[in-house]
């Protein structure tokens, strides 16, 4: 594959729901007893988040700008790619700081701090049990109203990749706004890929996200949950040959067992070093800028999920959902 990176301003374009993450180690005790479904993504509102808040006595980590497609754009940006981010904050500290971190980190952006509008940023809490799973609690706030208006169609059409976040479909406008999205893309020539984001998004939206997905994307990513629960199959085999219909490639995660491919022509298994974990949010995400990374600097399938593998190992023995930067340098020196 021929390196392209120079004739386009960005690797990849992201859209997606702009969450500041705050993480706490919790015992799987206290979800019980909050009555929270453990290990998926659940969508709440303030006055909840805040009661989950107030009953909390976990180990708060610190808190970053996040939301699954901020991560991978991160990530993207980590490696030494160049992204862009469309997404909506309030004109709130919250939103003032996810604005901040995001260009601390070297992503693109729509927001600037005269345009936020008044309003309350979304926050995710992601509490973390022992046995290193994450569950989400999200309140959406003014994400929830992310549109059309948000994208930046010259930036979508000077990318090599537009991605979309799966979490979108549960905003009628946020749903609207990736099939524009993936629409401008489609029309010059951009290649698009899409993350299906929690099961729970499959389960409930699937209907939204076939939508979304249209007549196929080029890329899709998801775990091996996601792609059972999209495909009504119990294999990964069986999960393949469905997605093969809807994504010219893909890449499905299989936590510590690795990652299975298909590069558009051929199946590859790429087996992952065991880790001892302590907390798994962020690894889809992760792999996904990791990968995304690769492929628009010339690596091939393979090395490219060698390099996202090795990322997401690293990444869940320590909590929070990014690498630091010197660590993605780090691991992608030993990968690549």
């Amino acid at each position: 594959m021929a390196n392209v990176k120079n004739e386009k301003k960005y690797d990849v374009y992201g859209i997606g729901n702009a969450l500041v993450d705050m993480e706490f180690e919790v015992e799987a005790d206290f979800l019980k007893s909050a009555g929270i479904e453990k290990g998926l993504m659940t969508l709440v509102d303030e006055s909840r988040q805040m009661e989950i808040i107030n009953t909390l006595h976990g180990i708060q980590h610190k808190r970053s700008c996040g939301g699954s497609a901020a991560n991978t754009m991160i990530a993207v940006s980590q490696f030494g790619g160049k992204s862009f981010y469309s997404c909506k904050v309030a004109s709130d500290e919250v939103g003032d700081f996810y604005f901040k971190d995001l260009m601390d980190n070297g992503v693109d952006t729509n927001l600037s701090s005269s345009s936020l509008e008044s309003g309350i940023t979304g926050k995710c809490i992601v509490l973390i049990t022992p046995d290193a799973d994450r569950t989400m609690n999200t309140f959406l706030g003014i994400t929830q109203t992310f549109s059309a208006k948000e994208l930046i169609e010259e930036n979508i059409k000077n990318s090599h990749y537009l991605y979309i976040e799966g979490y979108l479909v549960a905003s009628p406008t946020g749903k609207e706004a990736a099939i524009k999205a993936k629409k401008t893309a489609e029309a010059h020539n951009v290649k698009t890929a899409l993350t299906f984001s929690d099961v729970n998004m499959v389960t409930y939206f699937s209907e939204g996200l076939g939508e979304m997905i249209g007549g196929g994307v080029d890329l899709l990513f998801c775990n091996e949950s996601e792609a059972y629960a999209y495909t009504k199959t119990n294999t990964v085999a069986e999960a393949a040959t469905a997605l093969k219909k809807i994504a010219k490639s893909f890449a499905i995660t299989l936590g510590p067992k690795g990652a299975f491919l298909f590069d558009g022509e051929k199946e590859i298994y790429v087996v992952t070093t065991p880790v001892e974990a302590v907390d798994t949010n962020g690894a889809g995400d992760l792999f996904a800028g990791a990968f995304l990374y690769a492929i628009n600097s010339g690596i091939a399938f393979p090395e490219a999920a060698k390099l996202g593998c090795m990322a997401s190992s690293l990444l869940v023995t320590q909590f929070g959902a990014r690498l630091r930067r010197e660590q993605a340098i780090e691991v992608k020196s030993r990968a690549l």
